[in-house]
């Protein structure tokens, strides 16, 4: 059957008339089709943010279950930072598009609640003029009745300015001798860099991790054209200029009776390619079992990764360190080691990883779905993580405690998982090849059963290195933005740096506003007085 076809009016008013109506149809569609799509990305950021909070969620309550959930949380925030940004793109067209249109209602997108900006920020009021007359009858006798305050956050671009120190010089009339005030000082001798710039010059390279010729083309780009080497002149002079307090950290680390300890790798320059290097930690951290000295971060530098390192690097010290079952470690723990004993405590997220990646369903089954080949999952290998968690879980209720009340809960609730742990581990391991990845995962906690065993035994004692591992994030981050180190000298300035401000951090204190302050007060602070610049104690002399 032929569709028939309404003819159209010969007449212009009515043709105006029906292109009008098909107009305002085709609008009220477009505007339809604009809601839809509005209220759909609106939906689909809300989805996002709800799974972003439930991941969160998940890992706060089962947070050492979870392996691989912080990159996890990384991408689903990127993933919200798109989809927020597409709501609010089609949010406006939707209103674009609503406004041509007659039936349309508009959309109300629920948008998340913003905080108040901090009190602190300073406030600048600009007050629009009122009518000096009623716009309605022109009468003047206006009475103010109150007023609206809306609040826009803005910035203002960073302002360079130079300092001009003016000494005078005065010549004595009687005695003829000329006098002048003594130079300000400078961290480089001759300087000219002031502690705020070398103080942002620091954390820029260190805990930003932007290289100095990133920073000379910004600084260029803001009119004050600096070169890479007249940087790196004040990056050395700085770090010499803050030695003193690398020692004291140093010091204050290496007198506590627990540490934690790990390395990670550093790409340096060689001859036509790049070594690897090792930047290593040590963190003295109490406050998992309620302990009042202040935590600190200590790292060395090292061209491999030999044993003879931590040995030099703890040579002076003993004590419990937890660490994960490196074999450059096993001549500190050897019986009458001068000038005391090192005691290994196991890091049960290293044993646990071994069993997870060997029970991680969901990892199968990405790879299953990407018809890529997928390993077994073993039975054994689940219930040997379902038995660990039931130490962390245990470990969560007492984390903050004194070490008397975390030592006493272990007794009591720990050590009878732990000896079921090794009756199980030692009739699963005897079922098994010799060369079976989950008998090998069973033998790193049978072979080192006492450093596992000894958080039972001391409240001190974590349950994981996850402290140092913390510690050294900094290093692989800043390895994606920097590649290598220019040299070993580099890798050393790097472990003074990364001392000073992962400490600075784990105190709770601006890395920024404290190098800036330390930077200009530390040429005028006597030797006995240095304690007073640590990041811990400067915290409070500031409050």
């Amino acid at each position: 059957m032929e569709a028939t076809l309404t003819p159209l009016p010969d007449d212009v008013a009515a043709l105006k008339a029906l292109l009008a109506a098909a107009t305002r149809r085709a609008d009220d569609a477009e505007a339809r089709l604009a809601h839809a799509q509005a209220r759909e990305s609106a939906t689909e950021a809300v989805i996002a943010h709800l799974k972003l909070q439930i991941a969160k969620l998940k890992r706060a309550q089962y947070g050492t279950s979870a392996e691989r959930t912080r990159h996890l949380l990384e991408q689903m925030e990127l993933q919200l930072e798109d989809l927020e940004a597409d709501a609010t793109e089609d949010d406006l067209a939707a209103e674009a598009a609503i406004a041509k249109a007659t039936s349309v209602t508009a959309f109300e997108r629920k948008r998340p609640s913003r905080k108040p900006f901090p009190d602190h920020l300073p406030r600048e009021r600009v007050v629009i003029p009122a009518p000096c007359a009623c716009p309605a009858c022109g009468g003047e006798r206006l009475s103010k009745l109150g007023e609206d305050v809306t609040e826009t956050l803005e910035v203002i671009p960073r302002s360079w300015k130079v300092i001009q120190t003016v000494r005078e010089r005065f010549s004595c009339r009687d005695c003829e001798t000329i006098t002048q005030p003594p130079a300000p000082f400078h961290v480089v001798p001759r300087g000219w860099a002031g502690p705020s710039f070398l103080a942002m010059l620091l954390f820029e390279k260190y805990g930003q991790h932007q290289p100095l010729n990133r920073q000379a083309e910004r600084f260029a780009r803001e009119g004050v054209p600096l070169s890479t080497s007249t940087l790196a002149d004040q990056v050395g002079a700085a770090t010499f200029a803050l030695m003193p307090l690398y020692r004291l950290i140093e010091a204050h680390v290496l007198a506590a009776e627990r540490l934690h300890g790990d390395d990670t790798t550093v790409p340096v320059m060689a001859k036509g390619k790049t070594d690897t290097a090792r930047l290593w930690t040590y963190v003295r951290d109490d406050r998992p079992f309620a302990g009042s000295d202040p935590p600190a971060a200590l790292f060395h530098y090292s061209r491999d990764r030999r044993g003879e390192h931590p040995r030099a690097h703890l040579a002076s010290w003993s004590g419990i360190l937890q660490a994960d079952a490196y074999g450059g470690y096993s001549e500190l723990y050897a019986e009458g080691r001068q000038p005391g004993p090192v005691l290994e405590a196991g890091c049960f997220a290293h044993a646990r990883r071994k069993f997870f990646e060997l029970a991680d369903v969901a990892a199968a089954a990405r790879r299953r779905s990407r018809n890529e080949r997928t390993g077994m999952i073993y039975p054994i290998a689940l219930e040997a993580v379902q038995r660990i968690d039931a130490l962390f879980d245990i470990e969560r209720g007492i984390n903050g405690k004194s070490a008397a009340d975390r030592l006493a809960v272990r007794q009591e609730l720990s050590a009878p998982l732990m000896a079921e742990l090794h009756a199980w581990l030692t009739s699963q391991l005897a079922k098994l090849s010799r060369n079976h990845d989950l008998a090998k995962a069973i033998n790193y906690m049978l072979r080192r059963w006492d450093a596992f065993t000894r958080f039972l035994d001391d409240g001190r004692i974590c349950l994981t290195n996850n402290a140092a591992e913390r510690a050294l994030r900094c290093v692989p981050l800043g390895r994606k933005a920097w590649l290598f180190c220019g040299s070993d000298r580099g890798g050393q300035r790097a472990a003074v740096l990364y001392t000073l401000i992962q400490t600075a951090r784990l105190n709770d204190v601006d890395p920024l506003a404290w190098l800036a302050d330390v930077l200009a007060r530390i040429a005028d602070c006597p030797v006995s007085k240095l304690g007073e610049l640590l990041p811990w104690n400067w915290r409070t002399s500031k409050v």
